[in-house]
């Protein structure tokens, strides 16, 4: 089979590149191979990378290409067993139907006033002209938003316990030599607190105790006026009128966990960085935002139009995820004129495709 032309170092040296400085990495291989191009640093097979806009709503489109969870397991030392990225078939429609009622519109508006409440104290800490640092004042909120929105934990004990360890536990990826545990094989050896990927497990396994008491207490004393994800996840049922297990509540969880606290937390501080960067742009939405008056509704507040641009914009200069999840071809496709066939891994650029192409 003939991939369309890429990198031709080895693939170690590729992967070293991916982990260290995988935007450079990007732009020098769009830069020299344009809109389509074969990576070599995956342990799975070659990723064909697009970029082309077209081509990446051809590639969700069309059933040529399926999107099978087995090719995340790299992220299954984080997530869990039974996140629903790394599961497929049947079992990732079953649990997809049981994950929807917490996500139903009505029900993510009951969260705006609990968001907006976190958004006020966090920033009730700040000072007129003491500088802070964005990011950590995000993290902080969007933590205190999953811990709350998501797992259903105000106070208590359990609740002090478990949030020092998601946050060492997402810290793990923090950076390229940690984040290099989950793509060398070598490196994911448990020899206690001593190793990275020791103190990983050993941190998961206090998180797996506290969640598993969170959800026998729950479960042994339900609350149908609870809004809390966990708790409709809990009350969830299947076709068969069975529930979600221990370890599914819980791989959920940590899947929530990961994708909606560092990402939410970066786009956060990017936009207050722009809107720190572009006097223009503050002044604008600042007026856009007073013009609602004191304690406005929430979907107020969401339904905003400059707003909902300065989000965009910011997404667009710097998304919070580089790619999209892998498609594999189920049959033989052409794409970007390239004749694909079934086996071939696709990976969309959510970066390279949001930037212009600049070559020479």
């Amino acid at each position: 089979m003939t991939l369309p032309d890429g990198p031709k170092s080895p693939r170690f040296v590729q992967l070293i590149q991916w982990i260290g400085d995988p935007l450079t990495y990007l732009d020098l291989s769009a830069k020299k191979y344009g809109e389509i191009f074969t990576t070599r640093w995956s342990k799975l097979k070659p990723f064909v990378m697009i970029h082309n806009p077209q081509a990446i709503q051809e590639m969700f489109n069309s059933k040529a290409f399926d999107a099978p969870g087995e090719i995340n397991g790299i992220l299954k030392p984080l997530l869990g067993e039974q996140s629903m990225i790394v599961i497929s078939g049947e079992k990732h429609k079953r649990d997809r139907q049981l994950l929807m009622p917490p996500f139903h519109g009505e029900r993510m508006r009951n969260y705006g006033q609990l968001i907006c409440d976190i958004a006020q104290d966090v920033a009730s800490k700040w000072s007129v002209d003491r500088p802070f640092v964005a990011r950590s004042a995000m993290q902080e909120v969007t933590m205190r938003v999953i811990l709350q929105a998501v797992f259903g934990l105000d106070d208590g004990p359990r609740l002090q316990q478990l949030s020092p360890l998601l946050a060492a536990i997402i810290d793990t990826i923090g950076s390229p030599l940690r984040s290099s545990m989950l793509f060398l094989g070598w490196m994911q050896q448990d020899w206690g607190p001593w190793s990275p990927w020791g103190r990983m497990k050993q941190q998961q396994r206090k998180i797996n105790e506290l969640m598993d008491g969170e959800i026998a207490e729950r479960r042994l004393q339900p609350d149908a006026n609870r809004t809390d994800i966990l708790s409709l996840m809990m009350a969830a049922r299947d076709e068969n009128g069975q529930p979600m297990t221990n370890e599914e509540l819980r791989d959920e969880l940590m899947t929530l966990l990961f994708v909606g606290h560092e990402t939410t937390a970066t786009a956060l501080a990017w936009a207050f960085y722009w809107i720190h960067h572009l006097p223009s742009v503050r002044q604008k939405l600042l007026q856009e935002l007073d013009s609602l008056g004191k304690n406005p509704d929430p979907m107020e507040i969401f339904r905003l139009p400059y707003l909902s641009a300065v989000c965009q914009e910011t997404l667009r200069i710097y998304p919070v995820a580089m790619l999209t999840f892998p498609r594999e071809v189920l049959a033989p496709v052409e794409l970007m004129g390239h004749q694909l066939e079934p086996g071939t891994v696709v990976v969309g650029s959510i970066y390279l495709t949001h930037r212009p192409l600049v070559t020479s």
